[in-house]
């Protein structure tokens, strides 16, 4: 019953890894260094999602 309003961890970070590819594809037309730090920032929450999967 109170398990219904906990955030699944899985979800919360592909929410975040969106939002940082979203961000990095709109930085890439005005600051490429600014994009580039976005997209790593995407590419460590991966990692953690494939943590997750693998567990």
């Amino acid at each position: 019953m109170f398990g219904l309003f906990k955030k699944d961890p899985k979800k919360k970070l592909e929410d975040k890894y969106k939002a940082l590819m979203e961000e990095s594809y709109r930085l890439s037309t005005t600051n490429r260094a600014a994009s580039d730090e976005k997209r790593a920032e995407a590419e460590e929450v991966l990692k953690e999602l494939n943590k997750l999967d693998e567990a």
